[in-house]
């Protein structure tokens, strides 16, 4: 049943929502979210201390569980056999891929903001963040491999670093231009079959 109370909040976030992504959270106003919610400033701040709060009410819990459920996959995977991460590279990040395709698509405005209107606040490297947990990942993956005895070929430092930003960029294009969640996960499957296979070249697996 909906209250006051509840009501109150809803408007907020509804205007804060459509103030972030027209703006952005840097010029976004808090003014004018008040203003459009039907509230006063005073009412504001018996829910939230400051306009990065409210961004963060808005997209922290998506944007906080998509980069621990990346981490997640990441040490499982450290934890397999040399054999299994051989044979499982690519098939493994894909699968995390399209299910987390879905998850971002339950929670589609919370990743527009991060992706798009978030400098300023704690996510505006949210991209960067993930791309050091990936490439700390591909350290770990090549370091196993050549224990195993595999020989793999050296990858210049910023040709890795570009690639794997490149692949962080690609995956959100999806939000980026509102594709459509099925025609999204197609996409992602391809993307994922390109980098594959882009990466076993290099490593020259």
């Amino acid at each position: 049943m909906n209250t006051p109370e509840s009501n109150t909040l809803e408007r907020i976030h509804k205007a804060a929502l459509e103030e972030f992504l027209a703006k952005g959270f840097q010029a976004a106003s808090l003014r004018n979210i008040v203003k459009n919610a039907g509230v006063t400033t005073g009412a504001f701040y018996g829910y939230y201390k400051s306009k990065e709060a409210l961004f963060d009410a808005l997209a922290g819990g998506p944007a906080d569980y998509f980069t621990a459920e990346f981490k997640k996959v990441q040490y499982a995977f450290k934890e397999l056999s040399p054999k299994e991460q051989r044979d499982g590279v690519g098939e493994i990040s894909g699968q995390w891929m399209l299910r987390i395709t879905d998850y971002i698509y339950d929670h589609f405005d919370a990743f527009k903001l991060v992706i798009q209107c978030s400098k300023g606040t704690r996510f505006e490297n949210f991209i960067h963040e993930l791309v050091e947990v990936e490439t700390e990942a591909t350290h770990d993956f090549i370091s196993v491999m050549e224990k195993a005895g595999k020989a793999i070929r050296s990858v210049d430092p910023w040709l890795e670093h570009i690639l794997i930003s490149g692949m962080f960029a690609a995956f959100f294009e999806m939000v980026i231009h509102d594709m459509p969640r099925e025609q999204a996960k197609e996409y992602v499957k391809d993307l994922k079959d390109f980098q594959t296979a882009g990466w076993m070249k290099i490593m020259g697996l």
